[in-house]
């Protein structure tokens, strides 16, 4: 008897053994792996033939890590680039230099954007950036003009007995300011920038859309369109979605069928995985609807506190 329990210990031990080393394997595996991915996975699967899809969302700033994504699909081996937009607009610089991102990307390659829900303002010059636009039945499109919006504080020092004293080399610098009132000059001013933008704006979606001065009149007063109606003023060139805009991609440009789709997203790991919009949909799911939206809150708030200046974009 005893002769017997030890030969089952021994297999016993055997088996326990044998799990560990497996279950210590594929933990090593899975960490490598992960780790693999995290520094470079996502370039590799780049280096083989796909459509490289992007997503324009948010406020719109021109910022580095977005125009050098546009940049690393252009030198990339995709065929084609699909962009999705959900943006209200932005600053005028910014959103100039996502459009001209776009151009060059689609001097190399095919570029369709498709408008999930919003393309305003900064947001539909990144897709008329693109050589086809696709938008949603009920989407947003159109809100071409700029702003300029600065507060009035004046009054409010007064009421509370605080005078701020301004010595200026010339009536017009940093005019408007919100502790004085604007002059009908300093009004003037900003006018003409306002005015020099919107005329860049204007000519912008002229050219791209191929539209006459009655055309262009129609859609530029700052109103917002539903993607349905935009296809009859030419601000969309047909309704649907990423469906479409696929095979819009293979009948007009010649793109293989059944070409993989890879998203792509800026290099920092955060942003790569979306860590804060996973973050925050995971604890709305987990009942905590106040913590999520405040993160919500803040992502877009720390892109949204570099509006200064001239604007294109459009918010109720």
């Amino acid at each position: 008897m005893d002769r017997e329990y030890l030969v089952e210990r021994r297999k016993l031990s055997r088996r326990v053994t044998f799990w560990r080393a497996l279950t210590f394997l594929i933990a090593f595996v899975v960490i490598v792996g992960g780790g693999f991915y995290a520094a470079g996975g996502p370039q590799m699967e780049r280096h083989v033939a796909h459509i490289a899809k992007l997503k324009i969302s948010g406020v719109i700033t021109g910022d580095d890590a977005t125009i050098k994504l546009i940049h690393d699909v252009e030198e990339s081996s995709a065929k084609a680039a699909l962009i999705v937009i959900e943006s209200p607009g932005g600053t005028v610089t910014g959103s100039e230099a996502l459009y001209d991102a776009l151009r060059k990307l689609s001097a190399k390659k095919p570029t369709v954007s498709v408008v999930d829900g919003m393309a305003a303002s900064g947001g539909y010059i990144a897709a008329i950036g693109t050589d086809h636009i696709i938008a949603r039945e009920t989407s947003i499109v159109g809100s071409i003009g700029v702003l300029f919006q600065y507060p009035d504080v004046v009054r409010m020092l007064d009421i509370i007995g605080i005078k701020v004293e301004s010595i200026k080399s010339s009536p017009l610098k940093a005019a408007p300011s919100p502790i004085e009132s604007a002059t009908p000059e300093s009004r003037a001013a900003i006018a003409a920038l306002v005015n020099a933008n919107f005329e860049w704006f204007k000519g912008l979606v002229k050219d791209r859309r191929r539209m006459d001065d009655a055309q262009l009149a129609e859609v530029s007063d700052g109103r917002v369109f539903t993607g349905k109606q935009g296809v009859g003023l030419k601000l969309v060139d047909e309704v649907g979605s990423e469906e479409q805009a696929i095979a819009w991609l293979e009948k007009e440009r010649g793109l293989s069928k059944g070409l993989p789709i890879r998203e792509w997203r800026p290099h920092g790991l955060a942003e790569r995985w979306g860590l804060a919009e996973n973050a925050a949909s995971a604890l709305k799911m987990a009942g905590l609807e106040q913590i999520g939206s405040a993160l919500e809150q803040l992502g877009e708030a720390s892109r949204a506190h570099v509006l200064d200046g001239m604007l294109v974009l459009w918010h109720p």
